[in-house]
């Protein structure tokens, strides 16, 4: 069996990309257009992996069955989707992985919960939709993470089998997803995670405090089993 690293999916929001202030952004336009202070970024920013319905709910302290839930979050879409890349950025020196990866012939792509119709045009804007070999929005199937089946979709697509994929995220459904997909899995400790999270437990078979240690493990990896 070749375990060589072929292949590395990543998370899209807060593992591959710095969304938060863009996010940030919608959430408070939103507190500000219905007369409520907005929120400290360092307060919205570990909420962020956790998706706009959480955000918006958080934000107004809101239940699952709140009237008002459905209406507010589409006006947090709407804002952030016509502010998708204001300040959205790749992390710092995620630019060297991608680029190494490449030089290396190692195939790269994203699996995301985010829906297409923001994902596409996101990264369309911060022009890395011609350079991933795939892309798996959150609707792209009916599943989403932590269920395994967007990773081994993209392993379809992109014609690498699971124990040569490695996935990269910063939330614990990453996490599950890629352990229950048969991956090795990274967990992105430079990302959206609130002090309330333990990602020492969430069972990853590595951390990484900084992106640009990924491609030293995995050529560490790589020469392990070359």
């Amino acid at each position: 069996m070749d375990k060589h690293i072929r292949t590395v999916l990543f998370d899209l929001d807060g593992t591959l990309l710095d969304t938060a202030p863009d996010l940030a952004y919608a959430v408070n336009s939103v507190l500000i257009e219905q007369k409520r202070k907005p929120q400290p970024y360092a307060e919205i920013r570990p909420w962020v992996s956790h998706g706009g319905l959480v955000l918006i709910k958080r934000a107004f302290n809101l239940t699952d069955d709140d009237p008002k839930l459905i209406y507010l979050r589409q006006r947090f879409l709407d804002i952030y989707a016509n502010n998708i890349a204001n300040k959205t950025r790749l992390f710092e020196s995620m630019d060297k992985v991608l680029n190494s990866l490449e030089q290396q012939q190692i195939k790269w792509g994203i699996v995301t919960n985010k829906p297409a119709r923001l994902t596409e045009p996101l990264l369309k804007q911060v022009n890395l939709a011609e350079r991933s070999a795939c892309c798996i929005s959150g609707d792209t199937l009916p599943q989403r993470k932590p269920d395994p089946a967007p990773l081994l979709h993209a392993c379809q697509l992109i014609t690498s089998t699971p124990n040569q994929c490695i996935y990269v995220g910063d939330a614990s459904r990453d996490i599950e997803a890629g352990n229950r997909a048969g991956m090795r899995t990274v967990a992105a400790l430079y990302g959206y995670i609130g002090d309330h999270e333990k990602p020492e437990q969430w069972g990853a078979t590595i951390m990484i405090k900084n992106p640009i240690d990924l491609l030293a493990w995995i050529e560490k990896v790589n020469n392990k089993f070359a």
